[in-house]
C-alpha cells in the first residue's frame, strides 16, 4: 500500500487536517468523509481504514480528512453546512494534487456518506460511494453531478438505514449498484472484508470507466 503523507486542505476560512495517496501514475482518484463528528467520527476509522486500503490497492490516490473542528483541523461543526464546503474544498485539492484531466470521486461513510451525496449536487463528481447513509436521519437528495459509477452500501441490520428508506434511495438512484452485507450493522463490526469488497469493486469501476 502506498503511505499516505500529512498535508492540509484550505475550506474557506478553515484549515482541515488531511492525508493523501498518490499511487505511481495515478489517474483516479477518491476523497473520503468519515462519520459524525459530534460522536467520535474522525479520519481515523476502521471503516475509513478500509475504504482507502482498497482504493489504494487498485492505484486510486485517495484523501481523507478531518471535517472543521475535528482533530487538527481548525473551525467547528457546522450542522453541515460547512462540511459540505469542506468536501468541496477537498475534491478541489485532489485534483489539483492529481492535475488536469483526472477523475475525481467521493466517497463517504454515515454522516460523511450524506456531506458527500450533497457535495454531488452542486460539483461535478467521478463517481459516488455511500456507505451506511444514515437514512433514518438525513433526507438525501438525488446528486444531480455524479459521472461515474455509484455505489450504495448497508448491513441488513444497520439501524440508521432501514431496508425501507434503501429502497426508496434505490428508486431515486436507479443506476447506482445497492450491496447488502447480511448480518452487517451500521459499524460494519466483523464485516469488514465484504464492505471492502464491494467499494473495490466500485473502485474498479472508477478505474475502467
Amino acid at each position: 500500500m502506498i503511505a499516505e503523507r500529512p498535508t492540509t486542505v484550505r475550506s474557506g476560512a478553515e484549515t482541515l487536517e488531511a492525508r493523501v495517496a498518490v499511487p505511481p501514475g495515478a489517474r483516479t482518484g477518491v476523497v473520503i468523509s468519515h462519520p459524525h463528528p459530534l460522536y467520535g467520527g474522525a479520519m481515523d476509522n476502521a471503516v475509513i481504514d478500509r475504504m482507502v486500503e482498497v482504493c489504494a490497492a487498485r492505484g486510486v490516490a485517495t484523501l481523507r480528512f478531518n471535517f472543521r473542528g475535528v482533530g487538527a483541523s481548525s473551525g467547528r461543526h457546522d450542522e453541515g453546512r460547512g462540511e459540505q464546503e469542506d468536501v468541496r474544498a477537498s475534491l478541489l485539492h485532489l485534483q489539483d494534487v492529481l492535475g488536469g484531466g483526472a477523475r475525481v470521486a467521493l466517497a463517504g461513510y454515515s454522516f460523511g456518506a450524506a456531506m458527500v451525496a450533497a457535495a454531488a449536487q452542486s460539483v461535478p463528481v467521478g463517481g459516488l460511494a455511500l456507505v451506511a447513509p444514515p437514512l433514518r436521519l438525513a433526507d438525501l437528495h438525488r446528486p444531480a453531478g455524479v459521472t461515474g459509477p455509484i455505489v450504495v452500501v448497508a448491513g441488513t441490520e444497520d439501524q440508521y438505514c432501514p431496508p425501507s428508506a434503501l429502497e426508496a434511495l434505490h428508486a431515486m438512484l436507479p443506476e447506482a449498484t445497492v450491496v447488502v452485507i447480511e448480518g452487517a450493522d451500521h459499524f460494519f463490526f466483523g464485516s469488514l472484508l465484504p464492505l471492502g469488497d464491494a467499494v473495490g469493486a466500485w473502485a474498479d469501476a472508477l478505474v475502467a470507466g
